[in-house]
């Protein structure tokens, strides 16, 4: 799998009230990338990562996936090209309350209208810890369990490449290293491709390439 955007550009408004939130925002992923992506808030990685992901579209620039554009699909079309080659892991849960881990966790694979993979459930529950906690409802969970039966939803239907919005944003210190430990692990295992968007240093320098944005300008960082 590769992926290349092009002079990604995001801006909203017009005139003197325009806000240019990505300028032209250019980056390879390619298969088994880990890349974590640093900036202050407000400096446009969330919409870096909703662009390179097809959460939403740019105002100009390309985005391919192994040569297909993507932003030329319809709307329909993306969605199901996001359900089935990504996986999206967020600051917020987003667990449905009403849902236990295991039904939540299988929910993309339903939408989608896919028979579950026992098999690769138990794995991913083994994998994150989860073994013991399938049955429980979300509000009976740490938040830390919580953000791993999120992973294991956005590892479910077995993507290409998994985008983390400051996936430790919600977590006190000790579950935020414990979860990262877990997305190493994951990465190393599984080799999928990994996007980290953070603002925390610590998390940056554990990717093996690391790119920084500043006022929606996206840079390369060397080691």
């Amino acid at each position: 799998m590769l992926i290349e955007a092009n002079e990604l550009s995001k801006t909203y408004g017009q005139g003197e009230g325009q806000v240019v939130a990505l300028d032209k925002a250019s980056l390879q992923i390619a298969a088994g990338d880990f890349i974590s992506i640093i900036g202050p808030s407000g400096s446009g990685k969330s919409t870096l990562l909703h662009l390179l992901s097809g959460l939403d579209r740019p105002t100009s620039g390309r985005l391919t996936y192994d040569g297909q554009e993507i932003y030329r699909l319809k709307d329909r079309e993306l969605a199901a090209f996001r359900r089935r080659r990504i996986g999206f892991i967020f600051q917020q849960f987003n667990l449905l309350p009403v849902l236990t881990a295991q039904e939540n966790i299988m929910l993309p694979l339903l939408l989608d209208k896919r028979r579950p993979d026992e098999a690769w459930l138990r794995q991913l529950a083994a994998l994150l810890g989860l073994g013991d906690r399938l049955q429980h409802l979300p509000h009976e969970l740490s938040g830390g369990q919580q953000q791993r039966v999120a992973i294991a939803r956005a590892l479910i239907t077995q993507p290409e490449v998994i985008f983390a919005d400051e996936p430790t944003g919600n977590l006190d210190s000790k579950s935020g290293g414990e979860v990262m430990t877990m997305l190493l692990d994951i990465w190393r295992r599984l080799g999928k491709s990994l996007v980290v968007i953070t603002h925390d240093s610590r998390i940056a320098q554990m990717a093996p390439r690391r790119l920084a944005i500043v006022d929606g300008q996206l840079a390369e960082v060397s080691r």
